[in-house]
């Protein structure tokens, strides 16, 4: 199965966006003639692996290499480096242009950033005396899609350069990403956002029409009727949460990295130690795409399901000479299905052997108590217990921070009493994480009376779930908890934010409700059965589409509570997703 996604089924023509992508990059490669060496940095790597085959890179002469600190080994006379604007590929490059120098090699250096050039990076090239050495230019990629519904701003860092850093450079390439987005599918006409940075996002959007103006009379219908961006800041309880659909399990326990998961061979059935498979993920894949966003106890159960009415359908034809042409075509077809069915058999018992630990069940009883802010001081021995047994610092943190964003930071006795803790049993190396972790609020002293219990209450988040295979609510992907962004863009669809106006307020940073363009299309998206009104101001032929756009990372949970929501009846709307990043709890940047 191929790793980059098919887009057919996208709610916009994302593919012609990634077929820009391609054209853009092949154009770089065809202005620099002859044999070339292409040195793309280690994380782009894997995002180009989702844009173009690397077989069609060397079709046109490209030698590929990842930038490092080490010298470059080949022979290609022309050198281009495709780089994001970091100040540390600025001084690789520039040793590696000494070393070349040293060795009396001439070549022809060109440096491309991604997706565009900064001042800094440029400072650091000329101090380092390889400026003038270099034909710079740009590779202006700011959407990347991960899938027919999500799409990605790869800005890692860009929580932690918001929350922590004060660098909001990421701010401004998701507002231009917005804008791109509109150049192709016409002007959003109506824009929510909440928090410091989508507050902020959204103005330089409005700020971009009015400087490089969508000419919103040859375009028609807009194709998006909504943005709603959220900064991650409003919600930091979520990521820190266990999620229990299949691909957001995927991603806690094995990382899901461009589209697909690297394990052990072993994992997957074949007899290789030590050696890795690369297993993609994405809605290629059609039984992924049917079970990756259910309760995975209920995943376990389809998959248990579809092998069992194989083997049946193999013994009926076995047993019987009697079957119809029509009906042994058919159950060929489903034999061509086996493989998918076995690689997530493999890989559900690989997770299963997680889920199946009465540590993992007391861990989500743990987050539980500490969501229902029912007893803090059980919830504190907990976490003081995890310590002083060395379990992982990522999972003593995340519900550390769980417990302090509820209770609006801890009393100063607990607070400094775990903080030693911490440094005494993981090692004094973790206080600059600790430092951070309190400058971004997130695991803090106990300054004013939380408002959590409040916020749970108006907003329905503690929900009692009876039925994890047919949930009634979104609640179902954390098996009784909504997530606050998810309940955020429910009410911004349904109605605006007017009616929860008071308690916005209570969550962090400005929120705004705006209309752009001089167009008058109704704020609320709901479409009541039987109700024709909404389709005069849809894209023809199709529901209105929502753009969410999560400005410092999303988990795969939310992204299967948006997908649930647009399935349900009577919601006239589909989702598109977009994200600096997928994050989970155990994200470093998350934090």
């Amino acid at each position: 199965m191929a790793q980059i996604p098919n887009l057919d089924n996208a709610p916009l023509n994302l593919a012609a966006l990634r077929e820009q992508s391609q054209k853009d990059l092949i154009g770089i490669l065809k202005t620099i003639r002859g044999k070339k060496c292409l040195v793309i940095d280690p994380k782009l790597a894997g995002t180009l692996s989702l844009i173009v085959q690397t077989s069609l890179l060397k079709e046109y002469g490209a030698e590929l290499r990842i930038l490092s600190s080490d010298p470059l080994q080949t022979e290609c006379p022309k050198i281009v480096y495709l780089v994001r604007s970091q100040l540390s590929f600025m001084k690789f490059i520039a040793s590696q242009i000494r070393n070349d120098e040293s060795k009396g090699l001439q070549r022809e250096y060109f440096l491309y950033f991604v997706p565009r050039r900064t001042v800094a990076c440029e400072k650091i090239l000329e101090e380092e005396k390889v400026h003038q050495k270099l034909t710079l230019g740009e590779y202006p990629l700011y959407l990347v899609p991960l899938d027919d519904d999500v799409l990605s701003f790869e800005l890692d860092h860009a929580l932690q350069e918001c929350l922590i850093e004060g660098d909001t450079s990421s701010i401004w390439h998701v507002a231009k990403a917005i804008h791109k987005l509109e150049f192709a599918f016409g002007v959003i006409p109506n824009v929510r956002a909440k928090g410091v940075a989508s507050t902020k996002a959204a103005e330089l959007l409005n700020n971009m029409q009015l400087e490089d103006p969508v000419n919103m009379d040859d375009m028609g219908i807009p194709e998006i009727n909504t943005v709603i961006l959220l900064d991650r800041e409003v919600d930091m309880v979520t990521p820190m949460c266990s999620q229990l659909t299949y691909e957001g399990l995927l991603d806690e326990m094995l990382q899901i990295n461009n589209g697909s998961v690297e394990v052990d061979a072993s994992i997957m059935g074949t007899q290789q130690d030590g050696k890795k498979v690369k297993v993609p993920l994405n809605s290629s894949d059609k039984l992924y795409k049917e079970i990756r966003d259910l309760n995975f106890e209920v995943v376990v159960q389809v998959l248990r399901q579809k092998a069992t009415s194989i083997q049946q359908d193999y013994a009926e034809v076995k047993s019987t000479n009697t079957q119809s042409v029509s009906e042994l075509k058919d159950f060929v077809r489903r034999l061509h299905s086996l493989p998918e069915i076995a690689r997530h058999v493999h890989l559900a018992q690989h997770l299963q052997s997680f889920t199946g630990k009465p540590s993992f069940h007391a861990r989500l009883d743990i987050e539980q108590t500490i969501l229902e802010v029912q007893n803090f001081e059980i919830c504190f021995e907990y976490i003081e217990e995890m310590i002083h047994k060395q379990e992982p610092i990522e999972n003593v943190l995340r519900l550390l921070v769980l417990l302090s964003l509820t209770n609006a930071g801890l009393p100063k006795k607990n607070f400094d009493y775990l903080r030693r803790e911490i440094l005494h049993s993981y090692g004094f190396e973790h206080m600059h994480l600790l430092y951070n972790l309190e400058k971004a609020g997130l695991f803090k002293r106990q300054e004013s009376r939380s408002n959590w219990v409040g916020i749970t209450r108006a907003l329905q988040l503690i929900v009692d779930v009876h039925d994890t295979a047919n949930p009634s609510d979104i609640s179902y992907i954390f098996s009784g908890y909504a997530p606050l962004s998810i309940r955020l863009v429910q009410h911004a669809v349904r109605s605006g934010w007017r009616s929860i106006e008071e308690l916005l307020k209570l969550l962090p940073g400005p929120h705004l409700d705006l209309k752009r363009g001089g167009l008058t299309f109704d704020s609320s998206l709901e479409v009541q059965p039987g109700s024709g009104a909404q389709q005069s101001i849809d894209r023809v032929g199709h529901r209105s589409l929502v753009l969410v756009v999560f400005i410092g990372g999303v988990t795969f949970a939310e992204i299967a509570a948006l997908r649930f929501l647009s399935a349900q009846e009577g919601m006239g709307y589909d989702f598109l997703v977009a994200t600096t990043k997928v994050v989970n709890g155990n994200t470093r940047s998350a934090a």
